[in-house]
């Protein structure tokens, strides 16, 4: 196994381990609907995705790294993710949202591994130092460092408790995969 799959294996199942030792659901799961309809409700639904293969995920970071059916081998997410400082299944969707103050947005994890949705104030990197430095994001964002078990969630959660609120621009980023990021515009 090259030696960057090892420290990545070994620094992000010790990350998780210690953010997310007791998975915590967030929140209800929320069942898929058209983001027009959500809009409407006063809810802006973001999809967390990734596309991650238990088999070869669980083999490097330990079982239970990824809870979903087939998917992207560990060692392709690496050399996408060395090749391109991304990975594009893994993504929030959308990457950017035209919001009111006061809307909810509601972050649901779609994903086999588990997520963020922290809110920054500059993306910049995550909690894993080998995936900051594999996607060129060497600067870590404060907020990632300041994160609480019920921070993290885990594969088929979600997270409601973040409102819109003020005019302005919000960034929302991943802190295990900084590149997975959203843009909320808000108006009042």
């Amino acid at each position: 196994m090259p030696r960057h799959s090892t420290l990545l294996a070994a620094t992000t199942f010790t990350a998780l381990l210690a953010a997310c030792s007791e998975p915590v659901q967030n929140g209800p799961l929320e069942p898929t609907a058209p983001s027009a309809s959500r809009a409407e409700e006063g809810v802006h639904r973001i999809e967390i995705q990734d596309a991650c293969d238990p088999a070869s995920f669980d083999a490097v970071l330990g079982a239970g790294a990824c809870a979903r059916s087939g998917g992207v081998k560990f060692d392709q997410f690496i050399a996408e993710l060395t090749h391109k400082g991304s990975a594009g299944a893994w993504h929030f969707a959308p990457t950017h949202v035209e919001a009111k103050v006061g809307q909810v947005l509601l972050a649901i994890n779609r994903g086999g591994e588990t997520h963020s949705f922290t809110e920054v104030e500059e993306f910049g990197g995550g909690i894993v130092p080998l995936l900051n430095q594999l996607s060129g994001n060497t600067t870590v964002a404060p907020e990632c460092l300041a994160l609480a078990a019920d921070d993290f969630i885990p594969p088929g959660g979600s997270d409601s408790d973040d409102e819109v609120e003020a005019p302005g621009t919000e960034n929302y980023q991943c802190c295990i995969h900084p590149w997975m990021r959203t843009t909320v515009t808000a108006r009042k």
